[in-house]
């Protein structure tokens, strides 16, 4: 049997990593991409004004923090004033798994600059989460 080369080993270890690396970012790269279908679900919800059930889809950890009449109430305070959305357009999704005050888990802090009849230039920010179930959900909401 004969040992290849330390430099044809080195290459070998290098393209594995590789192939790894790649892997590791595309299976990163498909769970972004059901993130971001979860939040833009659920952002329907609230657009057409479906703010119980925007509750009932989002994550157990907001559920936990929000009952949902304080949720429908404070929606409607903070969303119906906006008006309708005029536009939409994503800026941002960055995979995380730490949070300021949230327990470690799996995060996309997904924001969007959005247009509504009455405010212009708006900064949506909806942060899905790996619930305990395996699906993404939307664990927190804030306009800017």
């Amino acid at each position: 049997m004969t040992v290849a080369p330390a430099r044809i080993q080195t290459k070998l270890v290098s393209a594995f990593l590789f192939t790894l690396l790649l892997s590791a970012s595309a299976a990163a790269q498909a769970q972004q991409k059901l993130a971001q279908q979860s939040s833009d679900a659920w952002l329907a919800l609230v657009d057409s004004g479906k703010y119980a059930d925007s509750w009932d889809e989002a994550a157990q950890m907001f559920k936990a923090a929000v009952t949902k009449d304080q949720w429908q109430s404070a929606l409607g305070q903070v969303r119906t004033p906006q008006g309708k959305v005029l536009s939409r357009k994503l800026k941002s999704a960055t995979y995380t798994k730490t949070l300021p005050n949230a327990p470690d888990g799996e995060y996309v802090v997904i924001q969007y600059d959005t247009n509504f009849e009455h405010k212009q230039g708006a900064a949506e920010t909806a942060v899905p989460m790996l619930d305990k179930d395996g699906k993404w959900r939307v664990s927190g909401y804030f306009i800017k």
